[in-house]
């Protein structure tokens, strides 16, 4: 192949177009979608929401289901667990019992996909935040961008993948909604549309001012998640991290991320292209020199 000057440039601009559109597709941000408000103050503990959740996901019995003593340790979701209910480290201001669920809260601007080099983490309109086990090549960037730390691995398995809360995805498309929510007793879990779901947030807020903490988890939380939290106690005492930034993270790391797109599409072309042309130089001048050493 003989490389000219506009077929450099043909591959070069090639390459610079999948980087634009890459990156594009990168910052995109999806509609905020569904949602659950989770009011702690009238969960039970009854953990009603994580046998649902093993159900439908066809994941093992929670332990000692119903038994106190689940709640001596604070335990944390993982391959076979996508919730779990935990007790508060301590009594709300009128000395009660308080519980938090815990799951993936389906970030608007989710890290684990912006991390995610082979799309297989995607953020739908809709809400959940799906994965693609068939697209998914074990690089685990996932688990290092998510700032809850919720995508586990199965590192017990010959073929592992990367597991999570679905946000039973596949109900809603459906028309149903998450198990969990469908089961809760007590009325803690309430599934709709997110923007309602804040204003139903803020209407409690305002109507129980000395009920409430006068803020509301997820709101703005790594730039706002699909799960929201209502409390009574202090956010760290139900086991959720309050050290988060309220803008995405993905919106944080555009500038380093926009660079691996450039590196990953547009060198390896660029530097293909110079090792042709400065092969074809050489060549000929290896042709010529040949040529004079028969002739001498």
């Amino acid at each position: 192949m003989t490389l000219t000057r506009r077929t450099f440039l043909k591959a070069a601009g090639a390459a610079g177009a999948v980087s634009v559109v890459g990156s594009a597709a990168a910052a995109e941000v999806s509609g905020a979608g569904s949602g659950v408000l989770v009011d702690t103050t009238l969960c039970v503990g009854c953990r009603g929401c994580e046998a649902a959740c093993s159900e439908v996901n066809q994941l093992p019995e929670p332990a000692q289901a119903g038994a106190e003593a689940v709640f001596e340790q604070r335990r944390s979701t993982g391959p076979q667990v996508f919730t779990v209910v935990n007790r508060a480290s301590e009594p709300s201001p009128q000395g009660e019992t308080r519980y938090a669920k815990s799951q993936c809260l389906h970030c608007l601007d989710p890290a684990c996909a912006s991390a995610c080099p082979v799309r297989a983490l995607e953020k739908t309109p809709e809400g959940p935040v799906v994965y693609h086990r068939n697209r998914c090549m074990g690089c685990r960037y996932c688990m290092v961008a998510c700032p809850f730390g919720i995508p586990k691995y199965e590192y017990d398995k010959a073929l592992p993948y990367v597991r999570k809360c679905t946000f039973c995805a596949g109900r809603q498309a459906e028309g149903k909604p998450p198990a969990c929510t469908e089961v809760c007793p007590s009325g803690a879990l309430l599934f709709g549309e997110r923007a309602q779901l804040l204003e139903t947030a803020r209407t409690r807020i305002y109507q129980n001012p000395d009920r409430y903490l006068h803020r509301i988890y997820g709101e703005q939380e790594a730039g706002g998640t699909s799960w929201l939290y209502l409390s009574d106690l202090p956010f760290e005492s139900l086991g959720l991290p309050t050290g988060v930034a309220n803008s995405s993270y993905p919106e944080l790391t555009k500038g380093a991320l926009s660079v691996v797109p450039m590196v990953m599409t547009l060198w390896p072309p660029l530097l293909m292209s110079l090792y042709t042309f400065a092969k074809n130089r050489r060549e000929p001048e290896a042709a010529g020199a040949q040529k004079e050493d028969h002739h001498a």
